[in-house]
């Protein structure tokens, strides 16, 4: 019984060019790694045996083989060999594009006129002819015409005419871009708490703009992203009949709208904290943001509550109060304040202008306490042109702030506070990155008297001159460090990393922060580093020698400086 059923299985070996061996191994079951049971009759075996000439002939089609040869030994009852040439690969040898509906008789229309789509044809006269080459082409001339304008774009004809003896590949197709897309209005389904008008303050489309792929997922991308949505979906019916006005169809599923939050963690720059957080993003069924918490640190303690209006376009307003004690390097600071503030946000750059009222009570170790009420105004211009927001490696993060107050409204004198940072990413070799920084900042004003601590510089410790204490770089005043009216920071660093989450880094930073430019005295720390990319973005570990006080210090943060 077993020399039976050994006779009843053969191994079947391939003799084939490197190019096409590990395709037919692959995909014809006979080629593969285990012996094939073979049926009793001769009469199926010769069946197998057609069957497998031609799967192997087909599949040497999809890669351009039209005139193969395949030869089947089957002189040895257990081990048979197939040997296969696939001779001359076709290659293309002319392509006839033809376009029909509104597309062919417009000038121009954002990079999909007739021309530009036969001049960016992804398989040209002269490239060798694959099956998946053919179908990839296709499908990206339907994607490039239906992704602006021409929703209803469709393939009316293809063909791939094979000449085997000249080993050439005619290809013709014909596209119907239909007519012009324009956008109508937008129809929302799927709101029960939420205000109606809310999907429309979130919107950037305007009815009669032409229709756009993009425009729509990025609409769609941002609905996702607030916190008033579980689940989004953005299209239109790709109806001729609409194209005037096609309605804009937004289904929503809404998401809990309240929800608490606790946490814990650590800072070399603040210590131990813990923090308790509430979120209602449907204050009083108006589709309003409040978020709240409270934040206990070892070195500072803050409560605070803002509330975000529904945008309006691209304008955010939203206003808040918070409540905040500190103490850190000797210098004890107690405030309330309460302020206003309208975001702006246009492709990679962010402006807000800021408005705060604030009562300040100032209490350095060793000096005079002080106490001032300040009314001040921050406009703040922020640049991200990076790969990745969380986890960069190439591109620039650019920033600039102007600010201040006035002796006429409420402030102890004039003031005006200019700052700025550049961060600058480049990408070495394969996975290295290195880190530019610098950033620096003058208040404007006769003296520090009267100026709130957020309007002058201290800096030192993770994140700006590391090698020494979270901000004890500043203007001496008693037993504490105190804000001063000029800063100057540089850093750079450059990241190995050994693994995908594991990296090490060097660095070395520079600065100081002064009242008087003639005190300026930039303190140097420098040091390595280890880095893991978290989910939060890539975990710092940093070990610096701060030269001027000639001491080790240990760092721990968040490696991105946004």
């Amino acid at each position: 019984m077993a020399a039976a059923a050994a006779q009843d299985t053969v191994s079947v070996s391939l003799q084939a060019p490197d190019d096409v061996r590990p395709l037919l191994e692959r995909h014809v079951r006979l080629l593969g790694p285990e012996p094939v049971a073979l049926p009793e009759a001769g009469a199926d075996r010769l069946a197998l045996v057609r069957r497998a000439r031609r799967e192997i002939a087909d599949l040497l089609a999809t890669e351009g083989y039209f005139d193969p040869q395949i030869r089947f030994d089957r002189s040895d009852d257990a081990a048979w060999r197939v040997e296969v040439e696939p001779g001359a690969r076709a290659r293309i040898g002319e392509v006839a594009l033809e376009f029909e509906g509104a597309i062919a008789g417009a000038a121009h229309d954002g990079g999909s006129t007739v021309q530009s789509l036969r001049e960016g044809w992804r398989l040209p006269v002269g490239e060798p002819f694959r099956q998946s080459a053919w179908d990839g082409a296709k499908q990206q001339l339907l994607d490039t015409v239906g992704a602006r304008r021409y929703a209803a774009a469709r393939i009316v004809r293809s063909r791939a005419e094979v000449d085997p003896d000249a080993a050439t590949v005619r290809l013709s197709l014909t596209l119907d871009s239909g007519p012009a897309f324009y956008l109508g209005e937008l129809q929302v389904t799927g709101l029960e708490d939420l205000p109606e008008d809310l999907v429309r303050r979130y919107s950037t489309l305007k009815p009669g703009e032409p229709y756009d792929r993009d425009a729509l997922l990025a609409f769609q991308s941002g609905l996702q992203n607030t916190p008033h949505f579980a689940s989004v979906v953005v299209d239109i019916e790709r109806d001729p009949a609409l194209a005037a006005a096609v309605p804009v169809r937004v289904q929503v599923a809404e998401a809990k709208p309240k929800t608490v939050g606790f946490g814990a963690g650590f800072s070399t720059n603040t210590g131990y904290r813990v923090e308790a957080s509430y979120r209602d993003v449907n204050l009083l069924r108006r589709g309003w943001e409040l978020g709240t918490g409270l934040r206990l640190e070892q070195r500072r303690q803050s409560l605070y509550a803002d509330v975000f209006l529904p945008p309006e376009g691209r304008h955010r307003d939203s206003f808040g109060a918070l409540i905040d004690r500190s103490k850190v390097e000797g210098l004890e600071i107690a405030s309330e304040a309460v302020g206003v503030a309208r975001k702006t946000v246009r492709g990679d750059i962010e402006t807000q202008l800021a408005l705060r009222l604030q009562r300040e009570r100032v209490k350095p170790d060793g000096a005079r306490a002080s106490e001032h009420n300040t009314l001040t105004a921050n406009w703040t211009w922020i640049r991200r042109a990076v790969d990745d927001l969380l986890d960069p490696r190439s591109g620039n993060v650019l920033e600039f702030q102007v600010g201040g107050g006035s002796s006429i409204a409420l402030s102890d004198q004039n003031f005006v506070r200019l700052y700025g940072r550049v961060v600058h990413y480049r990408p070495v070799a394969e996975r290295d990155v290195l880190i530019l920084r610098a950033e620096g900042g003058v208040t404007l004003a006769p003296s520090r008297d009267g100026i709130p601590q957020d309007f002058l510089f201290r800096t030192g410790g993770a994140q700006t001159v590391r090698g020494y204490a979270y901000q004890s770089l500043g203007v001496r005043e008693g037993d504490a460090t105190v804000g001063g009216r000029y800063l100057g920071v540089m850093s750079a660093e450059y990241v190995r990393w050994f693994r995908p989450e594991w990296g090490g880094a060097v660095f070395v930073d520079t600065g100081d922060a002064t009242d008087d430019r003639r005190d300026f005295d930039l303190r140097t720390g420098y040091g390595i580093g280890a880095r893991w990319r978290s989910p939060a973005g890539p975990l710092a570990v940093d070990l610096a020698w701060g030269q001027a006080e000639r001491k080790l210090r240990l760092h721990f943060g968040v490696a991105i400086a946004f």
